[in-house]
């Protein structure tokens, strides 16, 4: 357990205290300041994580000095998926409040569009791109 699991369980101790001293009718608003310091601690966390892994990956490029055509690795795909998943929860609480079921299947189809340019760039030829041409092609003549 570390310092960070401690601090969290003190703020949950001192809101339970809090809710006993002020009573029920303060209970809704304890129980939402709490999960704002959880919902801040794991977006902290996350960010963390995605910044060391981009770092990391930041080194790996500045080692390897590979040219841009290259194909990515697992770990830049692995973290290009991580930002896209961070991302995808506020534009679909964005998309949904705004336009409900519409603002949701757009925001979606804009994370699943970028993914899938992401995807065609790291792969040429994935989805059908261009392939070499060959002089013996049912089309020329």
């Amino acid at each position: 357990m570390d310092a960070r699991d401690t601090d969290l369980k003190k703020e949950l101790d001192a809101t339970l205290h809090a809710r006993r001293e002020l009573g029920e009718e303060y209970e809704s608003a304890l129980v939402d300041s709490f999960l704002e310091k959880v919902d801040q601690r794991i977006d902290g966390a996350v960010e963390r994580r995605v910044r060391r892994q981009l770092a990391e990956q930041q080194m790996q490029t500045a080692r390897d000095s590979r040219s841009p055509g290259a194909t990515d690795s697992w770990g830049e795909r692995f973290g290009f998926g991580i930002v896209s998943l961070v991302l995808a929860v506020p534009l679909s609480a964005i998309g949904g409040g705004v336009a409900h079921l519409p603002g949701l299947l757009a925001a979606w189809a804009g994370i699943v569009g970028v993914n899938v340019v992401q995807a065609a760039r790291t792969n040429p030829g994935l989805f059908g791109g261009r392939r070499q041409s060959s002089r013996n092609s049912d089309w020329e003549d």
